[in-house]
């Protein structure tokens, strides 16, 4: 399981990628969310507050789970409660360059790396190829064409 300080993340970018340094939150979820999947991992991105009013664009991301702190609580204490709770701590990838996560990550035998090493490697893996045989079809990401897309939209009874 990677644990990733999300805010933390976003602002470390900018230090290492200065093509990538103006990423929304959204687009970093997303990102992250194809690299868990690439190497077969789960993970949660934590960002401090309450969020947007509408957090929609964070449902259903693949691949990752989003949190949002709350209001009077930080995401530096989410993540240390996460790590304290753990039954694997073994198993955990905190990624924040908060040294304070990093100590209570190394405190429980977790790995701790800093957001920015964590960035290039992210960039590195996603910038390989897929093995053969597990890429996605062309027609995934194409869709559908009009006449499937007249044929679903008629046998559920709605119109366009």
């Amino acid at each position: 399981m990677i644990i990733i300080d999300g805010y933390n993340l976003l602002y470390s970018i900018g230090n290492v990628d200065e093509e990538s340094e103006n990423i929304s939150d959204v687009a970093l979820c997303r990102i992250i969310g194809r690299y868990l999947k690439q190497i077969g991992q789960a993970g949660q991105i934590i960002f401090d507050g309450t969020g947007p009013r509408d957090t929609s664009a964070f449902d259903n991301m693949d691949g990752v789970e989003v949190f949002f702190a709350g209001y009077g609580t930080d995401t530096d204490t989410v993540i240390e409660n996460k790590i304290k709770a753990s039954t694997a701590p073994k198993r955990l990838i905190i990624v924040s360059s908060d040294r304070r996560l990093r100590k209570a990550a190394r405190a429980r035998s977790a790995t701790a790396k800093k957001s920015e090493d964590f960035w290039v490697e992210l960039q590195k893996q996603l910038s390989r190829k897929m093995p053969k045989g597990t890429r996605e079809p062309p027609a995934k990401s194409q869709g559908l064409s009009q006449s499937e897309t007249d044929q679903w939209l008629d046998f559920f009874g709605l119109e366009q």
